[in-house]
């Protein structure tokens, strides 16, 4: 996907409601430990090479496995860690449903121990194939354990919402490879603002499920329609480079972009107004209850002040 490069002179991205970072595209994730898989994978290649000087079938057939367990283990990692990523991308995220980390582990030990084995030295294998473990540990960390942001959140809307913004990322990449055909940058570059804006409508979804009826028609119907209109642009326009055909497909973009960023905001909005009653009607109930009552200079109670009243009157009530 195309990527947007500024400066210090470069006019400002819009943002999300109050000015929360750009969503990144899948593709754009990556875990900073993900290059040390393929350095490890390179440093099991002498079991490799090393298979093929052996005087029997059967060292051959242990170095083989070990070099195989080993590159099998740096790629579970990898999704490991791709996995982690994109845990970490997220407000509100569950754990992986596979430790690929911890699997990867395991067979980076089995595939050091296995292409390490000599007939007599079976212990010597076992103690190097558990070092192995434990270094894979240090070097890449253990695996998402506990789900993230989930409290109170519908299981079932949630995973809902988690299919319907797989669809649309699905959209957005058939945008992003139709453009490319075009061979234009700022096209391509335009393309991409529009895909951070609707991302950022998919991150205030996958935060409240909740949304997920008002967002429905823009995370299906509209995306839907953005790829098909950009399927047929790219066709006509490698083919004729009309200028009006690009400037209604501009112009497109811009609604597209302008209605999804007013949802996004909306439903920003509209999830504030909700905190803000729930505050107003916790603060209704302890005043009656004589917990937190109003000072009597009119100022609202603080911490210091909660704390001094239940220290006088520690009675419940």
């Amino acid at each position: 996907m195309a990527r947007r490069f500024r400066g210090p002179f470069s006019p400002p991205a819009p943002d999300g409601p109050q000015g929360a970072a750009a969503r990144p595209a899948p593709g754009d994730l990556h875990h900073p430990h993900e290059s040390r898989t393929r350095w490890i994978t390179a440093a099991a290649v002498p079991f490799l090479l090393g298979a093929f000087f052996q005087g029997d079938a059967v060292g051959m057939a242990m170095n083989l496995a070990g070099f195989g367990t080993m590159a099998g283990a740096m790629w579970l990692t990898r999704e490991g860690l791709q996995a982690e990523a994109a845990y970490d991308a997220r407000r509100v995220a569950r754990r992986p449903a596979i430790p690929r980390k911890l699997f990867g582990g395991i067979l980076t030990g089995l595939g050091l121990a296995v292409g390490a084995a000599e007939p007599g030295a079976f212990a010597g294998a076992a103690v190097l194939g558990l070092t192995g473990s434990a270094l894979h540990w240090l070097a890449f960390g253990p695996d998402p354990m506990r789900d993230k942001g989930m409290q109170g959140v519908d299981a079932f809307q949630q995973d809902r919402a988690a299919r319907m913004v797989a669809d649309a990322e699905a959209h957005l990449r058939a945008m992003s490879d139709a453009i490319l055909r075009v061979g234009d940058r700022r096209l391509e570059s335009r393309v991409a603002m529009f895909a951070a804006t609707a991302r950022a409508l998919f991150d205030q979804v996958e935060q409240d499920p909740g949304d997920l009826t008002a967002a429905r028609r823009y995370l299906g119907v509209y995306l839907q329609g953005a790829r098909d209109a950009s399927v047929k642009f790219a066709d006509l326009y490698a083919q004729t480079r009309d200028d009006r055909a690009r400037r209604d497909y501009e112009s497109l973009l811009d609604d597209l972009e302008r209605s999804f960023s007013a949802l996004t905001q909306r439903l920003h909005a509209g999830g504030r107004t909700d905190m803000d009653i729930e505050i107003q009607v916790l603060r209704d109930r302890l005043a009656r209850e004589g917990v937190r009552p109003a000072l009597e200079d009119g100022r609202e109670a603080t911490a210091d002040d909660l704390f001094r009243t239940i220290l006088r009157d520690p009675t419940p009530r």
